[in-house]
């Protein structure tokens, strides 16, 4: 049995959902957002709360439950406020700045790094080495923080990159004579 998905997920105020086929659709005060499942659940609304069983007790049917459950939760979360991933830049001279639609990145390459944010999300420089990113859709949030990341991962010697908040870097210990 999925842990998670028993769980119902709530509506809250303001949030409304509707099904049609393996089709779910959700709409908040912020967006709209839908989701197909595959043919192993089902989706039923009922007075306030979504619930996903599963089709059977096959391995794959026991599998989508959990990650259809998680989906429907995070799309409820996302018509509601936006979810929000928090990046820092390490290194002298490295620094990130917003022109537009462009996020330009001085990463201690020959050249510039030309970032084009997409569709739906919404990236900010607060500091020229903070970035912030926003959007109702999480899995493209993290896609976005995880491919500006990808031009300069943390080394594990100095530290220097484009790293999640919070996150902790191994200093490794460097040669000795």
């Amino acid at each position: 049995m999925s842990r998670i998905g028993k769980q119902p997920v709530a509506l809250p105020d303001g949030v409304t959902a509707s099904v049609s086929g393996q089709t779910i659709e959700v709409k908040g005060p912020k967006a709209t957002k839908s989701f197909t499942a595959t043919d192993d659940v089902s989706i039923e609304v009922n007075d306030g709360t979504i619930t996903v069983t599963p089709r059977g007790k096959s391995k794959r049917a026991r599998q989508q439950w959990g990650m259809t459950r998680t989906i429907v939760a995070n799309l409820v979360h996302g018509s509601r406020e936006p979810f929000k991933q928090e990046l820092e830049i390490r290194g002298v001279g490295y620094r990130a700045q917003m022109q537009g639609n462009i996020l330009k990145l001085n990463l201690g390459l020959s050249h510039d790094v030309d970032f084009e944010v997409p569709e739906g999300v919404t990236v900010t420089a607060p500091k020229p080495t903070e970035l912030v990113i926003e959007g109702h859709d999480k899995q493209l949030v993290g896609q976005v923080a995880a491919n500006i990341r990808d031009w300069r991962r943390p080394e594990p010697y100095k530290g220097k990159g484009i790293r999640y908040k919070g996150e902790y870097i191994f200093q490794k210990e460097g040669k000795k004579k």
